[in-house]
């Protein structure tokens, strides 16, 4: 009975983790940012620190760094982030981000900012 309870006990403080914030990428986070007007991100979304149009199609990317998933549907890591960045059907055939033709390396520099986002 004993070894039940501590069990038990193990499984319940396993699920009580607190999750990992998303590591940051290896990447040039200040280029990563001037990128996001580069591609036009801010045309679809409110961008913290980036200047230019502030559009209210897709949601805003404040606070990107301590979510837990991207599109609400995939983990928030760097890779994944840099595979939505270049093709987002890829991920999701059926989301309404379009395909900007973001390079690996400017996905890598984008995504480095967007972990900046606090």
């Amino acid at each position: 009975m004993m070894k039940r309870s501590l069990v038990m006990l193990v499984l319940l403080a396993a699920a009580c983790k607190q999750p990992e914030t998303p590591a940051t990428p290896a990447g040039d986070a200040k280029r990563g940012q001037q990128l996001m007007t580069h591609y036009g991100c801010n045309s679809c979304h409110l961008i913290p620190g980036v200047s230019g149009p502030r559009g209210m199609v897709g949601p805003p990317l404040d606070h990107m760094a301590g979510r837990q998933f991207i599109a609400g549907k995939f983990p928030n890591t760097p890779p994944t982030m840099s595979q939505w960045l270049q093709n987002p059907q890829s991920l999701d055939p059926r989301n309404a981000m379009p395909n900007l033709g973001v390079t690996a390396n400017d996905a890598r520099d984008m995504a480095a900012y967007l972990s900046t986002l606090q």
